[in-house]
């Protein structure tokens, strides 16, 4: 494949499959150009029968490094978050929009880039077969690149945070629709006026979509 062209992930998802069976066709997906420079790919924990599922953005470092989602610091203050919500992180499903780190150097350092709209076409596949797979009662979108991922259209989060919308997704069915702030925001305000609030708003997101 050369240059930037991503002929999107479809031809390299299992039909049909399982979770187990789209974990194990993933690493094998060459549906644009990301695959390249990241270490490994990064798809999904937790168990298929899953009520919730939760879809940030895309791996970070740590995530990258370590092949599963939000390992990192973000992923400290969700599990956090999900724990003063009251909801048990072993029933939830975690994934992201897109599986591979994008990110540009900068010396050693590797600084997270977000992903464009095609990179999300590119990978919409995948998100799609995950979800038609676990089948969930309620979706939860961690940001707004997230939440184009899964309502297929520009989203600002300040607008429907927190709100229940009732959607229609393709091989799902009517499913209910959350979006809140990525954790990473939270994070950032970590040690500066308005960490506290931010995080309790995280929290009574995660507890509204328990509901």
């Amino acid at each position: 494949m050369a240059g930037n062209e991503r002929p999107g992930a479809q031809q390299w998802v299992p039909p049909e499959g399982d979770v187990d069976a789209l974990r194990q066709a993933v690493p094998g997906c060459r549906g644009c150009e990301l695959w390249a420079d990241a270490t490994q790919v990064v798809f999904s924990t937790g168990p298929q029968d899953a009520r919730m599922v939760l879809v940030g953005e895309q791996p970070g470092d740590q995530e990258d490094r370590r092949g599963e989602p939000f390992v990192g610091p973000a992923g400290t203050v969700l599990a956090d978050a999900l724990d003063a919500a009251g909801v048990d992180p072993g029933r939830v499903y975690l994934t992201n929009a897109v599986k591979h780190f994008r990110f540009e150097e900068r010396g050693a350092r590797r600084i997270h880039k977000k992903p464009g709209v095609a990179h999300l076409e590119a990978c919409g596949p995948w998100l799609a077969a995950e979800l038609g797979a676990v089948r969930p009662d309620v979706v939860v979108c961690l940001g707004a690149t997230a939440a184009r991922a899964v309502l297929d259209r520009p989203v600002r989060v300040g607008e429907v945070r927190g709100d229940r919308l009732a959607t229609e997704l393709t091989g799902v069915g009517r499913v209910t629709v959350l979006v809140t702030a990525h954790p990473s925001a939270v994070l950032r305000l970590r040690g500066r006026p308005g960490f506290e609030v931010a995080f309790a708003e995280l929290v009574a997101d995660l507890r509204a979509a328990t509901g």
